[in-house]
């Protein structure tokens, strides 16, 4: 199987953003609900720093007509905001996707270059 790498620069939210639109890698820090129903109880009421795909958008409406600016949406909906705004759970951090396995720039393909995208991902050898 063909080892491939990818860099990722991670870039503080407090210091700058990503254009509206761009899905990213989001760094998100809050506490856990001491009351949550979430697992087997472990954690609850904890710090946490995890990892979550997201985009990042410069207006979000939430379905109750709830508007939201500068603000990072994952796939369930729920917003977070920028470290240091008023919100439970804030980004501290935001990184790009890296781009698909076997390209240099390709973030997404469509259509009919996708069998072409995948054999030429899937057959890329290992650099050593």
């Amino acid at each position: 199987m063909a080892k491939q790498d990818a860099v990722v620069t991670w870039v503080d939210a407090r210091g700058a953003l990503p254009s509206s639109g761009t899905p990213v890698a989001a760094a998100i820090t809050g506490r856990y609900p001491v009351d949550s129903d979430a697992g087997s109880g472990s954690g609850l009421g904890e710090e946490f720093w995890l990892v979550r795909p997201m985009y990042f958008t410069t207006l979000h409406l939430d379905e109750d007509g709830t508007e939201h600016r500068d603000c990072f949406v994952d796939s369930d909906g729920v917003v977070r905001l920028p470290y240091g705004l008023d919100s439970a759970e804030t980004v501290t951090h935001w990184a790009e996707l890296p781009t698909l396995p076997g390209g240099l720039a390709s973030r997404a393909v469509l259509g009919e270059d996708v069998p072409a995208a995948l054999h030429n991902a899937w057959s890329t050898r290992s650099r050593s």
